[in-house]
């Protein structure tokens, strides 16, 4: 095994409950050597500022741990595409705030859905995205944390289930150095992208590479997939039980351009199930 797989950053997103920096220790706890997290409750637009406290114990885990690669996500109200303006400004505000706590905390970068276009369209959808990134990246001018925007199923009017749509919105901000991409191994699958084979796997690896450029590519979020290639329907599966199957993560584990890039899970049951597919990951990685 190369020193790249030795030393690879495979993780999970973990649970913050007492605390943001116990999804640091918890993660260490089961095997990870990267975790994400939510550094505000995902389902509320209200958040109070972090307290020093805070940032201090989050800074000791990681020193603890010695697991210093941390993503966050941002919450699941915010639509940077959404066609009602004031769901947009709170959108816009509450995204802000979530690149503030990952400045504060050192998290490099913020992963985020693409939004919704609902009742407009998918041009103006990106249009209005386009804008929400350009003027949040100006806002926090200066500042190190970054967006990463990240694939999707395309389910409904959400947008990101084409690279095309990821390249609209890197043009759309002149290529900020601030704006990665994440790739997520159940929604590009069932976007329509295949991926089951590392010949299909490297194919599409160059197609992202010719669209969107595979410097851009910050995290990759590992999931099976409940539903077939090309649903757009968004339903993750724990690893090696869905439409995926192990030989795609096999696959992905051993791409050779992958190997700098931290894995992340978000599968189901994670109190159950997590320290059970990291345990599949590190088994697939090993089985060369």
């Amino acid at each position: 095994m190369s020193e790249a797989q030795v030393n690879r950053l495979i993780g999970a997103h973990m649970p913050t409950t007492g605390g943001l920096h116990n999804a640091i220790t918890s993660g260490h706890e089961i095997g990870c050597t990267a975790v994400q997290l939510f550094t505000a409750s995902p389902r509320q637009w209200r958040t109070r500022p972090l307290t020093e406290a805070e940032v201090q114990a989050f800074a000791r885990a990681r020193e603890e741990t010695g697991i210093h690669t941390i993503i966050s996500h941002d919450s699941y109200l915010i639509n940077l595409a959404a066609p009602n303006p004031d769901i947009l400004h709170r959108s816009r505000e509450a995204f802000l705030e979530e690149l503030q706590r990952a400045e504060a905390l050192g998290i490099p970068w913020v992963v985020t859905h693409m939004g919704a276009y609902l009742d407009s369209s998918e041009e103006e959808g990106l249009r209005v995205l386009g804008e929400s990134v350009r003027l949040l990246l100006e806002q926090t001018a200066g500042m190190k944390a970054g967006i990463a925007l990240e694939t999707t199923a395309g389910q409904g009017t959400n947008l990101g289930y084409r690279f095309e749509h990821l390249a609209r919105i890197i043009d759309a901000v002149g290529g900020s150095e601030r704006l990665g991409v994440c790739f997520d191994t159940c929604h590009v699958f069932v976007a329509g992208y295949e991926i089951r084979s590392a010949e299909a796997l490297s194919a599409t690896i160059d197609e992202f590479d010719r669209v969107i450029g595979l410097d851009r590519l910050k995290v990759i979020h590992v999931n099976d997939a409940k539903k077939p290639l090309g649903s757009r329907v968004d339903r993750h599966e724990h690893i090696g039980d869905g439409e995926l199957g192990s030989e795609t993560f096999r696959a992905l584990l051993h791409e050779p351009r992958l190997l700098h890039i931290p894995i992340i899970l978000e599968t189901p049951e994670a109190e159950k199930m997590h320290p059970v597919n990291l345990q599949r990951l590190k088994a697939l990685m090993n089985d060369s």
